[in-house]
C-alpha cells in the first residue's frame, strides 16, 4: 500500500471540500457517547435467582449516595423511547452495601422478573433525580438489555475474594469463581482454537474476502467441581458451561476470554506493535518486529513521526495507547477490544462524541466534523450476537468511507495534524 495512497487523494480532497457548515448536526438525544469515556465506570452485571434477577454493581470511588444521590432504576421499552414504563428508588435498607476491592463500593439487590420483559433497555443510576445527563456519565449510571439469556443465567462471575467480576475477560493466571444460584451446579470449561484477527477498514467488502471458520475446534476441555476456583494459565477464548445437574436447571453457557497478564494494557513489543496495523504497512511493523531491541524500535517510530520532538513523541504514544487500553477495556468480546470494529474507530478516530441506540439493536456514532470538508459523519453497527461474543457489533461498512479512513490514518503519521484530535492539550507546539 503506498503510503496508505493518500497523496493519490489530493486532488479529490481539494475538489470535495467545502466550507464547513456553522452548525453540525449533533448526536439525537438520548446521546449515550458519554458511557464511553476513558474514565472509571459503574460497572453492572446480574444473576437470576428464582422469580427475581439480582443486580450488582461496583460504583467507582469516590462513591456518592444517600441524600440527593439515590440509587434509582428505570425499566425502558428500549433505547428511543421518550417515556419510561416504570422506575424506582432502591432503599438503602435494599442495597446491601460492602468496600469494594481496590476502593469503591459493592452493592445488589433483587427486582422482580415479571417487572423486566425481553428486549427493554434497564437504566440504573446515582445521579441526582434532576440531573439532565444522568444516562451519560460512566461514573454514575449505567444501562443493560434485557436479552433472554441475561435474564436466565443463574450465576456470576466472581473474582479471588467472591465478589462480583464485573468483566467478560480475565488475565491468564488469575483466579476466578463462578457463583451458582441454588444447588451446586457442574461446570465444565473448553478451550477453542481462535485466531483473533483485526477489524477490517470502514470502506472493506467483507463478502469478498475468505470466509473464517463456522465451527472452532476444542483445544482442551475438563470439568470442575462446584464452587472449584478456576485458573487458566493459557490465554485465548473458553467457554463456561454450567447446569444440567440436580434440581433440573438448563444449562447455560457463557464465553470468557482470558488474556494477556497486563489487560487491558500493553506491556511487550508484539503487544505495542499489533495495534500499529491500523496505521502502518506489514513491512513497516516487521521492521518492528525484526529489529534487535522491538520497543526501542517502537518509540524510534512515534518520535520520527514528531520529527524528533520528544515531547510530541511521547503525546502520540499517550493518546494512541491510552485509546488501545480504552477499547480493550470498554469493547472486550471474544478478542481484545482493539480488534473489534468499535475498537478500531475508537483507537483511530477516538471517543465519539455523540451516540445514539436504536430499538432494533442498532448503535451510531456521530463524528460533528469527521467529514473531508469539516462536517459531520455517521457510522452504523449492528448486532451480531453469538455465543463467543453476545455483545458484539459489527460496522456497516461503505465504500465512501474510503477517503476519510485514509486522511485519518493519515493525521496520525503527519506531525502537523496528527496532534489535533481531541484530547490533545492545545499547547503542545506546532512542527
Amino acid at each position: 500500500m503506498q503510503r496508505f495512497r493518500i497523496f493519490s487523494f489530493l486532488g479529490s480532497l481539494t475538489l470535495l471540500a467545502a466550507a464547513r457548515p456553522a452548525h453540525a448536526p449533533q448526536a439525537p438525544r438520548p446521546d449515550f457517547a458519554g458511557l464511553y469515556r476513558d474514565a472509571p465506570q459503574l460497572a453492572l452485571d446480574t444473576r437470576r435467582e428464582g422469580d427475581s434477577l439480582r443486580l450488582y454493581l461496583r460504583l467507582p470511588a469516590p462513591a456518592r449516595l444517600g441524600a440527593g444521590h439515590p440509587l434509582r432504576v428505570v425499566l425502558w421499552p428500549n433505547f428511543e423511547a421518550k417515556a419510561p414504563l416504570w422506575q424506582d428508588s432502591i432503599a438503602r435498607r435494599r442495597q446491601h452495601p460492602r468496600l469494594a476491592p481496590g476502593g469503591g463500593v459493592q452493592l445488589s439487590f433483587c427486582l422482580s422478573v415479571a417487572q423486566l420483559p425481553a428486549g427493554a433497555a434497564l437504566q440504573v443510576t446515582t445521579a441526582p433525580a434532576d440531573s439532565k445527563d444522568d444516562y451519560q456519565a460512566p461514573g454514575t449510571s449505567a444501562w443493560l438489555r434485557l436479552t433472554e439469556a441475561i435474564l436466565a443465567r443463574p450465576f456470576v462471575l466472581t473474582d479471588s475474594a467472591g465478589q462480583p467480576l464485573h468483566r467478560r475477560y480475565v488475565r491468564a493466571g488469575e483466579t476466578f469463581g463462578v457463583d451458582s444460584y441454588g444447588l451446586m451446579q457442574p461446570l465444565r470449561w473448553k478451550r477453542y482454537a481462535s485466531l483473533p484477527t483485526p477489524a477490517l477498514p470502514p470502506m472493506s467488502n467483507p463478502a469478498a474476502l475468505p470466509a473464517g471458520p463456522r465451527v472452532l475446534s476444542v483445544l482442551d476441555s475438563a470439568a470442575a467441581r462446584p464452587g472449584e476456583p478456576l485458573l487458566f494459565a493459557e490465554p485465548g477464548l473458553y467457554t463456561l458451561r454450567v447446569g444440567g445437574g440436580v434440581g433440573g436447571i438448563a444449562p447455560r453457557t457463557l464465553a470468557v476470554l482470558v488474556a494477556a497478564n497486563n489487560y487491558p494494557a500493553l506491556a511487550t513489543a508484539s503487544e505495542l506493535i499489533e495495534p500499529l496495523r491500523y496505521l502502518t504497512t506489514s513491512q513497516e511493523r516487521q521492521r518492528l518486529t525484526d529489529a534487535p531491541d522491538p520497543k526501542r524500535a517502537v518509540d524510534k517510530f512515534w518520535l520520527d513521526i514528531a520529527q524528533r520532538d520528544q515531547r510530541q513523541g511521547k503525546e502520540l504514544i499517550r493518546q494512541f495507547y491510552g485509546r488501545v487500553t480504552a477499547a480493550n477495556r470498554l469493547f472486550a468480546a471474544h478478542k481484545a477490544g482493539w480488534l473489534t470494529d468499535r475498537g478500531l474507530l475508537y483507537v483511530v478516530l477516538g471517543p465519539p462524541p455523540g451516540v445514539r441506540r436504536f430499538a432494533n439493536g442498532e448503535e451510531r456514532w456521530y463524528y460533528p466534523d469527521g467529514s473531508l470538508n469539516g462536517g459531520p459523519v455517521t457510522y452504523t453497527f449492528r448486532p451480531r450476537p453469538s455465543t463467543f461474543a453476545p455483545d458484539y457489533y459489527e460496522l456497516v461498512r461503505r465504500p465512501e468511507y474510503e477517503l476519510l479512513w485514509y486522511a485519518a490514518v493519515e493525521k496520525w503519521r503527519t506531525p502537523l495534524t496528527a496532534l489535533t484530535g481531541p484530547n490533545v492539550p492545545s499547547d503542545l507546539p506546532a512542527r
